[in-house]
């Protein structure tokens, strides 16, 4: 009988014990209304990103005000917009305003654009500075799998310091400073062809203003009897964990590139210029993301392909992976890989050259009989075997004229040499003789001297 009491004892202690550690919301929530500050990002003469014909301050207008109005839906909820028309305004200015409503948490809305135009994604940007990290990384979290319903790929939730050791991002720092949680939603990026379908309508940008005040509703736990949305259990059962006394550790700023990026070769190239490789990368402090390859020893490289796995939620992502490309015909590979880490650092990995793959045309001509050969198509045989370069027809007539007066001067200088080395030869030759006549003369003029003394 004791067995079982404790036998039972210990099941309550553990399913009691599982229910306590399970993931809940860290930021207090208040008996009185909620309050929420939505900032929509730039105006005035801070226009935002202006790539490919967008305006950033415009499109974080109409996404806040969604926002704004979805979230009124709400019960027990107080919203403000920080600025309501195209103006300027500060960064210490909204966030003076976020504290003076007593904000319980303030979203800056933003559309993103790259250096190189070449990134894509949604990601959230939050404080370093505890316990504002966790209560961003939270919701974070919670508009990263929002976004994710919506079809965007995710960049994570992340923290940047400047040198002084303080949050990078003004509106976070001001917020902060004034013990205002705040947040930078950074939806998508408008200079890439990959986003562009999720925010190049009016529409567009309204639903996403729609999709940030579910993912807010789901973290503050609201309920709206006008739209009949229960979410009060959602932040006990499905908020990431997170620590209100440590910095996530996931969230951090990470300058390292991955540690390892390796490819071989598992087939190809085939007739078609198909290659198929096998990627091997690691980095071990923050997830893989994208990969990009190039086949011109790193002159060029492709568009950035995701990786494959890549989870920033869990941190995850595939180590090894295969993947076949095309190589243009004519062209000898000389491939390499980048793999990029969550925070757009990159590692480049091996080198292979790979044996050239002709085109079909190619090898048709050089199959080809001479009896089946045009006259053009000889002629110009001719001229490559002629020439290892082919010549135009201009130069060649002038290349035609060097080579004459090369052979005059040619000619004049061996003559020149001949009538130079006819007269050494003769001088040398008068030498030879005037030394012979002095010897014998010598010799005469000895053997009367000796006939004398006799």
């Amino acid at each position: 009988m004791k067995k079982l009491i404790y036998i039972i004892a210990f099941c309550l202690l553990f399913l009691n014990g599982t229910h306590v550690s399970a993931a809940s919301r860290i930021q207090p929530t208040p008996d009185e209304p909620i309050v929420i500050v939505i900032d929509p990002g730039h105006g005035g003469e801070n226009e935002g990103t202006i790539e490919n014909g967008f305006l950033e301050k415009s499109m974080t207008m109409i996404t806040a005000q969604a926002m704004y109005e979805e979230l009124n839906l709400y019960d027990n909820i107080e919203v403000y917009l920080t600025r309501t028309e195209d103006c300027d305004m500060t960064l210490k200015e909204r966030a003076e305003f976020a504290a003076s409503v007593h904000a319980d948490f303030l979203f800056s809305i933003h559309y993103n654009a790259s250096v190189k135009h070449d990134l894509f994604g949604s990601e959230v940007w939050i404080s370093s500075a505890n316990p504002f990290n966790a209560y961003g990384y939270q919701f974070g979290c919670t508009q990263m799998e929002t976004m994710q319903e919506m079809g965007l790929f995710l960049r994570g939730v992340k923290t940047k310091k400047n040198d002084r050791g303080t949050d990078y991002y003004g509106i976070i720092r001001e917020a902060t400073q004034l013990n205002v949680p705040a947040v930078i939603i950074e939806h998508c990026h408008v200079d890439e062809e990959r986003d562009y379908p999720f925010c190049d309508s009016e529409e567009e940008l309204v639903a996403f203003g729609k999709a940030d005040a579910i993912s807010v509703a789901k973290y503050f736990g609201l309920k709206s009897e006008l739209l009949n949305i229960d979410y009060t259990s959602y932040s006990a059962e499905k908020l990431k964990s997170a620590d209100a006394n440590h910095t996530v550790s996931s969230t951090e700023w990470d300058d390292t590139p991955p540690e390892i990026c390796k490819i071989e070769t598992l087939n190809g190239p085939d007739e078609k210029g198909m290659i198929t490789l096998q990627i091997s990368a690691a980095d071990y402090d923050s997830p893989l993301i994208y990969y990009d390859y190039s086949y011109d020893n790193g002159e060029t490289y492709s568009p950035l392909q995701i990786w494959p796995g890549s989870n920033v939620l869990k941190g995850t992502y595939t180590d090894t992976f295969q993947f076949t490309l095309q190589v243009p015909y004519d062209t000898i590979p000389y491939l390499t890989v980048r793999a990029y880490n969550q925070f757009d650092t990159f590692t480049v990995s091996n080198q292979l050259v790979l044996p050239l793959t002709k085109s079909p045309e190619s090898i048709a001509e050089e199959n080809k009989k001479p009896e089946e050969l045009s006259e053009e198509d000889a002629e110009s045989a001719k001229q490559k075997t002629k020439h290892f370069f082919h010549i135009p027809s201009q130069l060649n007539n002038a290349v035609k004229d060097v080579d004459l007066i090369d052979f005059l001067l040619i000619s004049m200088i061996i003559v020149v040499l001949l009538f130079i080395s006819l007269l050494i030869a003769k001088c040398i030759t008068a030498s030879r003789l005037r030394k012979r006549r002095r010897r014998q003369a010598k010799k005469t003029l000895g053997n009367t001297t000796r006939q004398t003394h006799r």
